[in-house]
Formats: structure tokens, C-alpha cells, sequence
């Protein structure tokens, strides 16, 4: 049975979800500055500053949310076969390009 870390309901309607290797992974590998922020992970994803929809990929959400004067937390979450789930989470201080579909 997988153990999801995280868990939280989007303004969109839908969850998104990790488990706890991955997000070891996140926090370990991809970007270890969001060590212990899962918090503001989750709020990112529930009360989020703005939702854009990738250039790339119309499957990949970035979630923002204010995180201090010019920088955002970035919360990236893919929507496949009606299961959504969480690529990767970082710090930046620059929104990427792609169409935004919900404004706070």
C-alpha cells in the first residue's frame, strides 16, 4: 500500500498528492532548500497566489504562492488518468511563461 506525504486539494477541485520517497527525493536531490517547508508546500497548493498552465506540457500546473518581496514558492503538479501528483517544488524569484488560469 503507498503512504502519501502530502496531500491538498487545489482551488481547482482536484488533490494533489506525493509519497514520502518522493518527496525525500525533492528535498534531498532535486532541491534541498525545501527541507522541512512542506507546510508552505501545502498551502501553496491549497491557497495559491496564481495557477499557470506549462508552455510544454497542457498536463503540468505551476502553483505560486508569495513567499517574501520578489520570490515565490513554485509548486509544479501533473494531472494524468484523473490522478494528480506533485513533479517538484523550489523556490524562484521569477514566474515562468504560460497561460494563467485561476488568480487569487
Amino acid at each position: 500500500m503507498t503512504r502519501f506525504y502530502l496531500k491538498s486539494e487545489t482551488p481547482l477541485g482536484f488533490y494533489v498528492r506525493t509519497t514520502v520517497s518522493y518527496w525525500e527525493l525533492i528535498t534531498t536531490v532535486k532541491h534541498p532548500i525545501m527541507r522541512g517547508r512542506e507546510v508552505d508546500i501545502q498551502t501553496t497548493l491549497s491557497e495559491p497566489d496564481e495557477i499557470r498552465l506549462s508552455k510544454s506540457d497542457q498536463q503540468v500546473y505551476l502553483f505560486y504562492r508569495s513567499d517574501g518581496e520578489k520570490r515565490w514558492v513554485c509548486a509544479v503538479t501533473k494531472r494524468l488518468n484523473g490522478e494528480s501528483f506533485l513533479i517538484t517544488a523550489y523556490r524562484t524569484g521569477a514566474i515562468k511563461e504560460g497561460e494563467v488560469i485561476w488568480h487569487k
